[in-house]
Parts: C-alpha cells; structure tokens; sequence
C-alpha cells in the first residue's frame, strides 16, 4: 500500500471525478503518448469513444466536455472552471480543436463532436464499465496510436496493458498503468509503514507508539519533504474552504435541465438571521443549529460541484461535500481546532480512504454510492475520531460504523446529472460520520465487526449490485421519478 493523501485528494472541477477528472486525465496522458511518439505534427484526426457507464452518464456528468478540455492540454487542477464552458463552446462553433493549446501546441484539428466523441452505452469493455478509446490518425486517415483507459473512480486512470503506444515508446506491458495524483511515481517511492489492511495498520501503531496520522506522515515525509506535505495539505483545505464560501454565495439554478434550485446562499442567510434573532432576544438557539451549518457546508460543496466548479475530490467529486462539511464543524465548533487538526484529519482519512481504494474501489459504476458518498463517510468519522481526541481502535471503530450504516447505497442519478439525490446524500454523509465518530469515542474501541471485513462486504455488495443501480441511470430513482 503505498497511496499518498495527495492520491486521495485531488483538486479538480465538478461534476464527476469518474466521468469528468479521470477522463480528461487520460485525454493528457494521450496527448504524453503523442509527444513522445513523435506523432504531434502527423495527427490530423483524434477520435474517442466513452463506453459502458462512461457513455450512458456521460452528458450529464459532462464527460464530453471534459474528454475536449483534455484534449486541448487543460488539467483538472489547473483549467478555470468559470473559462472552461467557453473554450469548449469555441471548440463546437468552430468544429476545430487547438490539440495541446494548453501546452503550446496549437496544432488545428477538424472536429466534428457527432464522429469524433462518440457515446457507445450499450457496449463495455472489460477492464471496468468506466472505459474509454482515443486514436489518432494521420491525414491519409493511417492509424498512429490508440490507447484505451479506465477512469476507475476518485480521478485515478488505470492504461490498459493490452493497448500499449504503437509507435516508439515502449508501453507498460504486463501490468495496469496507475496514475496517482499528481505524483504518478508515489507508489515507487519506499515508504517506512506499508499496509494494505486496517489490522496491519493498527499493528504498525501498536508496534511504533504512532497514531494513524503519524503513520501516515512518516509516509509523506518519506516522499517529499515535510514542509512540502504540510504545504499540500494546507493547499487541500484552502480549495475546500474556498469551495464553502463561493458556495454560500452563488444562488439560481444548477446546470443540466432539471431546474434543481441552488439552496446553501438561502440556508446561509436564514441560520445568519436566526442566529442574529437569538443574539438580539438573548435567547439560546436550537441545539439543532448546529447540525443547520453542517448540511449548508456540504450542500455549498455539492453545489458547486454540480455547476463544474473547483472541488477537491474527497475521495471522489459526487461524495466532495462530506468530508469539508466535517472538517468545517471541528474548525467552527470545536474548541481548541487547529491547523495541526486539520492536517491530522486529513492524513488520518487518507489512510482509510486508501484501504478502501486498495481492497474495493471508489467507483460507484463498481460499487453504487456505498463506494462514494459510503467512502466519505468513514473517511470523515476516521478523521473526527481522531482530532477529536480517539485512540487508533476507535478511529478503526469510527470509519467501520460510517460504511457499516451505507452498505447496499445505490447509485441512480436523475437524469444522469451528479444532483438528485447525489447533493443531499452528502449532508446525510456528513451527519452520520459525526455521529459514527461520537458513537466510537463513547466506547473504549471494541467492537464485533472489524474495518477490514466491512470494506470486503461492500465490495462483495458492489459486486452483486445489479448494474442498472451503478451509475447508469438505468433503475431507483432515476427511472421512477414521476415526470410530470
């Protein structure tokens, strides 16, 4: 196991890291294929094909989009998310794609969106259902190169092996190339403490005398050096907090059709103005309040994640809203939190995000929701527990009771937008991981199920889930809304 925080926790735009953030990861990495074959100045023609769960959500999780934004060089962590519509707004109007504008390219290509980005939903390819196929030709129509990746959930792409580059780069045959944040070398780097299971994890801190947040910076700081991890954490929590307030600030209607009215600008002011009644009358506010704040810091995250803004994928875009909601109730509502705090949390539900990455997946088009909004969930009661005084059992104890209270969560959203019910699932998400952790701190960390056989549950659940309720919009609610 050899997963950084920094894997865990990408920055990019909404609405999708599956359907948006991997796919325009792969079309770079086709455009690293090009540069490095040499084929740059030969291409005349790219086309892609998005498969599987990929093409059947595609439109609403801007997939097309994001495959046209890669392609003319942006990144997730680096493209203006106000800009972007605009460039691939050119892009149509011109039918012309500037391949690699980003990177100084400027190489003009004929693009016509119905031939070259095509949406094949009744086919999958066996790697995963998130599949997708680019190939460049040259003028004569001739095949230069063609790849094919999995956008495999949380923003990791995996190279499929069985289509290595055709021209002079030698390809990652024999196994499946995984690109890991922005470190794609991470997993070579040899960290102190390897696991790849809570029970070793708890081992290592048992053995050391080391929580999980200092197992995991010992890790961090074997990679990069410690002010460059405390930097990127700190980096990390800046882009939450400033997805929070723009959040609470932009109002009207979200993108794609379904009229959903944005409602954290309107929850903001009414717990402003209630709160200022309270003061004014010198009465005490509902207890319950505080729960108000915690439902708009996620709503605000998942607003913005729907309208293709900046969101930190936590471990994924549809489930961002959970774990800043969390972390923003300990910075509010939590004495003595703190920077050192925050970095904590984030190290800690690093590592249960990790485990869930290595023994299941992030991927609701594998697992339903259960492996998103479910994931954040015991990510975020992990990261409670632990600044909030808990031992590493009941850290343990805290992210089992978080996934245990999600198994068997579909994934069925209406009009294969990331809104309905993907927006409130995440305040939902949020509550009940500050309760898993309050309940796994008011005991000694003890317990009857184990991290490690919850996680095998849910993956073994994804497995068995039909596919119509895996992000297909195929079945639940996203075929039984009464339209009217």
């Amino acid at each position: 196991m050899s997963l950084s925080v920094f894997d865990l926790f990408k920055i990019g735009i909404g609405p999708s890291s599956s359907h948006t953030v991997g796919p325009m990861r792969a079309a770079g990495l086709f455009l690293d294929r090009l540069a490095q074959g040499g084929w740059v100045e030969r291409v005349a023609r790219v086309e892609t094909v998005l498969y599987g769960s990929l093409a059947l959500t595609g439109k609403g999780h801007a997939t097309d989009k994001a495959v046209i934004l890669g392609l003319l060089g942006e990144e997730p962590d680096r493209v203006d998310p106000d800009g972007a519509d605009a460039l691939v707004e050119r892009v149509r109007l011109d039918k012309c794609l500037l391949l690699g504008r980003a990177r100084g390219w400027d190489r003009p290509l004929p693009f016509h969106e119905e031939e070259d980005l095509r949406f094949e939903g009744r086919q999958s390819l066996p790697g995963h259902p998130n599949a997708l196929r680019l190939t460049a030709r040259d003028a004569c129509g001739d095949l230069l190169d063609q790849a094919v990746f999995y956008s495999v959930g949380g923003g990791f792409v995996v190279a499929d092996p069985d289509n290595p580059p055709i021209g002079r780069v030698n390809g990652s045959q024999g196994h499946l190339r995984l690109f890991e944040g922005e470190r794609s070398d991470s997993a070579a780097v040899p960290i102190p403490f390897d696991f790849s299971s809570a029970r070793r994890l708890l081992e290592i801190g048992r053995e050391h005398h080391l929580s999980i947040a200092q197992i995991m910076w010992a890790n961090e700081t074997a990679r990069r050096p410690a002010e460059e991890v405390r930097a990127g954490l700190d980096r990390i929590w800046e882009t939450m907090t400033r997805c929070i307030e723009r959040g609470c600030r932009q109002e009207g209607i979200l993108p794609g059709g379904l009229g959903v009215r944005r409602r954290a600008a309107i929850l903001r002011r009414q717990l402003e103005q209630r709160t200022a009644e309270a003061e004014r009358l010198n009465q005490p506010l509902d207890p319950l309040t505080v729960l108000d704040w915690v439902n708009l810091f996620a709503l605000a995250v998942n607003e913005e994640n729907a309208a293709g803004g900046r969101v930190v994928t936590a471990p994924t875009n549809g489930a961002a809203g959970v774990i800043p909601a969390v972390i923003a109730y300990y910075e509010r509502f939590i004495p003595n939190a703190n920077r050192a705090g925050i970095h904590d949390f984030l190290l800690t539900a690093a590592a249960i995000g990790a485990l869930y990455k290595k023994n299941a997946s992030l991927s609701a088009a594998e697992m339903g929701c259960q492996g998103e909004v479910g994931v954040a969930c015991s990510m975020a009661a992990a990261g409670l527990a632990a600044v909030l005084g808990g031992d590493n059992n009941q850290i343990e104890n805290a992210a089992e009771i978080g996934m245990e209270h999600h198994l068997g969560m579909t994934c069925d959203p209406i009009g294969g937008l990331v809104q309905i019910p993907c927006i409130e699932r995440n305040t939902m998400g949020a509550a009940k991981a500050i309760n898993a952790a309050r309940l796994a701190l008011s005991g000694d960390g003890v317990h009857y199920v184990p991290l490690d056989k919850v996680i095998a549950t849910m993956k073994q659940t994804g497995l068995d889930m039909q596919a119509k309720y895996k992000e297909t919009s195929l079945g639940g609610l996203a075929v039984n809304l009464v339209e009217c």
